[in-house]
């Protein structure tokens, strides 16, 4: 659990997607647990990795919070709608959604390969705002309800659809991914299925790993996020995609 949250926390502030190396790690560890549990104690762990990762960003990369906070106020508000859908979402159904959304971002991202690269905004003023808010909260309503990916889905929006550079976008994605992270569990604390100790060492090593990971992206830039992005992918590919098809556990 320690290897995974760490390995979680690094990835996630990078390129997002952390959930995706933590989730399955308590499917495999705890195995009587339920949905709800598993989807607290891995957001439980997450928030310190996105709290820690977010700071460092807004301090080195300094993001426009004119755009990223109305973004995050709403991701947090679709987070509360899907935590509630999560409560009712069976283990069966979390891998073949998640294979799905990372087959599509994973194919647009290889297919253009200059995007992300640089700024260039896609939208002016008001709609520019609109349009991060309105991905902030379907992403946020997607992370209330299952979570894998969230970061990594935020960041190829902000890349894709709003024409973020990828640090920038990596930035971004981390304020409104604390937002939802809170919002879900402003839903499931109070119901009880968060498995304190085990979020605890979870929370720990999320940390550690979220610091080192944002160092690590703002030191090396954009081009180094993206290929981390592509190759993060197709490994989430893989190893979900084996599970779907039957060939490993």
């Amino acid at each position: 659990m320690a290897v995974a949250a760490f390995s979680a926390g690094w990835i996630d502030a990078v390129v997002g997607g952390g959930g995706l190396i933590q989730l399955p790690a308590l499917l495999l560890g705890f195995p009587g647990a339920t949905p709800a549990q598993l989807l607290a104690t891995n957001k439980f762990g997450s928030i310190f990795g996105t709290a820690t990762s977010s700071l460092t960003y807004v301090r080195r990369v300094r993001p426009d919070l004119r755009t990223a906070l109305p973004m995050a106020g709403v991701a947090f508000l679709g987070a509360l709608g899907g935590a509630l859908i999560g409560l009712h979402i069976p283990k069966s159904a979390f891998n073949p959604i998640i294979l799905v959304m990372l087959v599509v971002v994973g194919g647009y991202t290889v297919a253009r390969p200059r995007m992300g690269h640089e700024t260039a905004l896609r939208f002016d003023g008001h709609k520019h705002t609109i349009v991060a808010m309105l991905t902030g909260f379907c992403i946020g309503v997607y992370d209330g309800a299952l979570g894998p990916g969230t970061g990594s889905f935020m960041v190829f929006a902000l890349v894709g659809l709003m024409g973020y550079a990828f640090l920038e976008a990596s930035a971004k994605a981390k304020i409104a991914n604390f937002a939802t992270n809170l919002g879900a569990l402003v839903i499931f604390i109070p119901g009880g299925h968060v498995m304190w100790k085990v979020g605890a060492l979870m929370a720990a090593m999320n940390l550690a790993g979220g610091y080192t990971g944002a160092r690590t992206a703002v030191a090396r830039g954009s081009a180094f996020v993206r290929v981390v992005f592509i190759v993060v992918l197709v490994a989430f590919i893989v190893r979900i995609g084996g599970s779907v098809l039957g060939l490993w556990s």
